[in-house]
């Protein structure tokens, strides 16, 4: 187990970063890396960040945010993921999977992200404009998943006690929930801010799952950014008593698959002016940037909202997962 989170001292190589919550921002259908300007987009997802977050974001995306659910106060990016159901295993119905706040993070964090920014050496901060995404929902095969380094899974005992990383979804209850895990790739090319697939502007060097030292990046990606992490507790802990035992994993994300194979997660820089590249320049911080940038109060930040622009229903019991029917 190689969390941040939780054995901070553990990871001595990393020489600066920020952790810090992301309270919910909205969970519906809306992707404006993947399927800008499409509303709905194909499937649900779990949002946070900013409240520039529409269907279609292009430009400085933190010179239009007027708020934001993150602790960090100048972070007006937005950080979404799939949505985690659960299948009966009876009737087949589905039911939306709650998210719940991380351990060890700000007094009042409602759900959310925990977002990490860290780093192994000097960076470039992510330029307005900047998006990316990791992993696809069209992975299929326990090899193809395996090859997605830092996608991964753990079946917590409790917060505290994750137990080992996993490719795919667990395959027995978790007393505590599902903890899903996506670093980013950070190595850039340097020109694009997005490309075709939104991802081979990108380049990832590691090799080994969990928070490692990044070797050197390619002449072809050379610019070192941050290493972007989120976290994310679904808390399963409800439906435990309907998986019999025995069963297949009951879980499934929001763009159906019977395995987690497919996890994936959606990037779009937001910062005010300077304020990331001020504490990716902190290298004997950890957390919070010593000073450099601007917090606020988790029920400051839990006002913040943006409009349902969908008006669909995403929660309850439902004969087919959002626009899956």
């Amino acid at each position: 187990m190689k969390s941040l989170s939780i054995a901070v001292a553990l990871i001595a190589p990393v020489q600066a970063g920020l952790r810090f919550a992301c309270s919910s921002l909205t969970i519906q259908r809306l992707d404006p890396v993947v399927e800008p300007g499409q509303a709905p987009s194909a499937h649900v997802h779990h949002i946070v960040g900013g409240n520039a977050f529409n269907a279609t974001m292009t430009g400085n995306v933190g010179d239009r945010g007027t708020c934001t659910t993150c602790e960090m106060s100048e972070d007006f990016s937005n950080y979404w993921t799939a949505v985690l159901y659960f299948k009966h295993p009876t009737n087949g119905s589905y039911h939306r999977v709650p998210v719940k706040a991380n351990a060890a993070l700000a007094p009042n964090t409602n759900a959310g992200i925990t977002v990490y920014y860290t780093q192994q050496q000097y960076i470039t901060a992510f330029p307005p404009g900047f998006r990316m995404t990791v992993g696809s929902p069209t992975t299929s095969t326990l090899d193809q998943a395996k090859g997605h380094i830092g996608l991964r899974y753990n079946c917590l005992q409790t917060l505290l006690n994750r137990g080992p990383e996993m490719v795919d979804f667990p395959d027995r209850p978790c007393p505590a929930g599902i903890f899903a895990v996506h670093h980013f790739p950070a190595c850039w090319d340097g020109k694009n801010l997005d490309s075709p697939d939104h991802q081979s502007h990108m380049y990832n060097t590691i090799t080994r799952d969990g928070f490692t030292n990044a070797p050197p990046c390619p002449a072809s990606h050379p610019v070192r950014m941050p290493q972007l992490t989120y976290e994310t507790v679904w808390d399963t802990t409800k439906f435990n008593s309907m998986w019999p035992a025995g069963t297949p994993n009951p879980f499934v994300w929001s763009f159906e698959g019977t395995k987690g194979f497919g996890t994936h997660a959606d990037y779009m820089f937001g910062w005010k002016g300077d304020s990331l590249q001020r504490a990716m320049n902190k290298s004997e911080c950890f957390y919070d940037g010593c000073g450099s940038i601007q917090k606020q109060p988790m029920t400051t930040a839990n006002k913040c909202t943006v409009k349902d622009m969908i008006g669909e229903v995403t929660d309850g019991w439902l004969t087919s997962l959002p626009g899956m029917g």
